[in-house]
C-alpha cells in the first residue's frame, strides 16, 4: 500500500516543471488539484503582486478538463495539466491582446500565436495573461493603465519589464513556468529580480508568430521557469521551424547535445564591471559566485569590450524598437478615447524626430554586434556576466538607463543567453548570472547554466509569497 503523503498546495507551487510531470505521471497529484492550488494563490496573492491583468476561471477549468481526461486515457502531450502564464503581448485566440495599451481590449485574438499553439498540442493550461509595460517599451512593468508588478521579495519595488507580471508569477507560485518576450532583455532582466530562471533563445528558434512586434529583428520569444530542466523542456516542446514566420530558424540539422569538452571550456569574463557601471553590490557577488565555480567555467579569459559602448548600443536597439512601433501602434497612438501615456508617447515621437540616415546608423549596429559575436567566440565559448547593472529598486525611484546594458549584446547579435539566480545582494535583494553564447549554442549553455546552478545553489525558497518576504 503506497503511503506517501499527497504533495500540498505549497509543495505544488515551489516544485519545478519536471518535478510536476513526474508527481503527474506517478498519480501523486492530478491537473485538477494542481490547478486549484495555483488558481487559489492568484485569488490570494495576485491583489498584491498585480502580476495578471486578464484571469478566466472558466476557460483555465476547460483545459482542466481536457487534461484530466487524456490523464486518464493515457494518450497525453508532453506538458498535459502543468499551468502556464502568457505574457499580454501574445495572442491566445478568443482573448485580447492587449500588449499593455488601454484601447486593445474590445478585440479578441482570432488565432493563438506560433507558440501558444504549441503549448495547446502539448496539454499546458493557460491560465492567464501577465502585466506588461507599454508595448514591451520599458523594463519596469509600471504600467499606467494596468497598475505596477510588485517583486515578490520586496512589496512596493519593481519586478522589472517589460516580462515583469510573467518572472513575478513564476516567483511567487502563481504559476509553473511562464511564456514572455525579449527583445533587449525582457526576461533576463525580471528574471534577475525576481530570482528565477530565463531563457532567451537563438534569435528565430522559437517563432514569434502571433506575438506584437517590438522590433522583428530583435523579438525573441522568452521562458522563465524555476530550474534550468524545465528551460530546456519548455526550449524543445516550442522549439521548430516556421515557415509562417520570415525569421523562423531552419536549422540544417536537430539540436545535438552539448559539443564541448568541459575540461576544455574557455570562459570569457569582462575586465572591469564597475567601469561599465555595475553596481558595488552586484559585482561583488559576481565576484564571489566566480570564485565559487573553479571547475565549471574552465579556463577563464579576460576578453576585450573596449570597442563595444554598452550604452550606444543599447540606445541603437531602443532606437530600432521606437521606429518600428511608429507604425504597430499608430492606431493606438491616435486613439483619443483610449490615449497612450504621455511617456510612452514621447518614447515613440523621439523615433519620429529621427531621420532615415539614423535609423541605418542604428541598424548597422546589429551588424557591428554580429561580427563582435564571431570575434568574441571564436576566441572563447561562453560568456559569463552579471544579468543586470542593479538589483531591484523602489517603484517610485526613478529608473536607471542602463538596465538593459548588459543584456542587449545578445539580443542585437541573435545569440542565447541564459540567466540563474546568483544569490542576494548586501541589501538582500536577488541578483542574476548571465550566460551568452554563440548562435545555436542553446542546449549546451543550458547545460553548463544546470551545472553552475547546481554548485552555486543560490535560487530562493520557492514560492516567494510577498506576505512573507515584506
Amino acid at each position: 500500500m503506497n503511503t506517501t503523503p499527497s504533495p500540498t498546495a505549497s509543495d505544488l507551487r515551489r516544485a519545478s516543471m519536471c518535478q510536476l510531470l513526474h508527481w503527474l505521471a506517478i498519480g501523486r497529484t492530478r491537473p485538477q488539484l494542481l490547478a486549484d492550488a495555483y488558481m487559489e494563490a492568484i485569488e490570494r496573492l495576485d491583489p498584491q503582486l498585480n502580476a495578471f491583468v486578464d484571469l478566466r476561471p472558466g476557460l483555465v477549468q476547460d483545459q482542466v478538463v481536457g487534461a484530466e481526461k487524456r490523464r486518464q486515457e493515457s494518450v497525453i502531450g508532453r506538458l498535459d495539466g502543468i499551468p502556464v502564464a502568457i505574457k499580454d503581448n501574445i495572442d491566445i485566440a478568443g482573448w485580447p491582446t492587449r500588449a499593455g495599451l488601454p484601447g486593445r481590449g474590445e478585440k479578441d485574438a482570432t488565432q493563438d500565436a506560433h507558440v501558444v499553439s504549441r503549448l495547446r498540442a502539448a496539454g499546458a493550461v493557460m491560465l492567464g495573461k501577465t502585466n506588461m509595460d507599454e508595448g514591451a517599451l520599458g523594463a519596469v512593468t509600471h504600467n499606467p493603465h494596468d497598475g505596477a508588478t510588485h517583486n515578490p521579495h520586496r512589496p512596493g519595488f519593481t519586478a522589472g519589464g517589460s516580462s515583469g507580471g510573467s518572472a513575478a508569477a513564476v516567483a511567487a507560485g502563481l504559476a509553473t513556468v511562464a511564456i514572455g518576450t525579449d527583445s533587449l532583455g525582457s526576461v533576463r532582466i525580471p528574471a534577475s529580480y525576481c530570482g528565477v530562471y530565463a531563457l532567451k533563445p537563438t534569435h528565430g528558434e522559437i517563432s514569434a508568430r502571433g506575438v506584437v512586434p517590438a522590433a522583428r529583428r530583435l523579438d525573441a520569444v522568452g521562458l522563465l521557469a524555476r530550474s534550468v530542466d524545465d528551460l530546456t523542456v519548455l526550449l524543445q516542446v516550442l522549439a521548430g521551424y516556421d515557415a509562417d514566420d520570415p525569421r523562423s530558424r531552419h536549422r540544417r540539422v536537430a539540436f545535438s547535445p552539448p559539443d564541448w569538452e568541459p575540461g576544455r571550456l574557455r570562459c570569457g569574463l569582462l575586465p572591469d564591471l564597475r567601469a561599465i557601471g555595475v553596481e558595488g553590490e552586484v559585482a561583488d557577488v559576481f565576484d564571489a559566485v566566480i570564485g565559487r565555480l573553479p571547475f565549471e567555467l574552465g579556463e577563464r579569459q579576460t576578453v576585450d569590450f573596449s570597442d563595444w559602448d554598452f550604452a550606444r548600443t543599447r540606445r541603437a536597439g531602443l532606437l530600432l524598437m521606437e521606429a518600428e512601433m511608429l507604425g504597430t501602434f499608430a492606431g493606438d497612438l491616435a486613439d483619443t478615447a483610449h490615449p497612450v501615456s504621455d511617456d510612452f508617447r514621447s518614447m515613440i515621437a523621439y523615433a519620429q524626430s529621427c531621420s532615415a540616415a539614423d535609423y541605418a546608423a542604428a541598424d548597422r549596429v546589429l551588424d557591428a554586434a554580429v561580427l563582435k559575436m564571431r570575434r568574441l567566440f571564436a576566441q572563447v565559448d561562453v560568456l559569463v556576466l552579471p544579468t543586470t547593472p542593479q538589483t531591484a529598486f523602489a517603484l517610485d525611484a526613478p529608473v536607471p538607463a542602463n538596465q538593459a546594458d548588459l543584456t542587449s549584446f545578445a539580443s542585437l547579435a541573435g545569440c542565447p543567453a541564459v540567466s540563474i539566480p546568483m544569490g542576494v545582494t548586501a541589501s538582500g535583494l536577488p541578483a542574476g548570472l548571465q550566460f551568452v553564447g554563440p548562435r545555436g549554442s542553446d542546449l549546451r549553455l543550458l547545460e553548463l547554466a544546470q551545472v553552475c546552478a547546481a554548485s552555486l545553489d543560490a535560487e530562493p525558497v520557492y514560492p516567494v509569497e510577498p506576505t512573507r518576504s515584506a
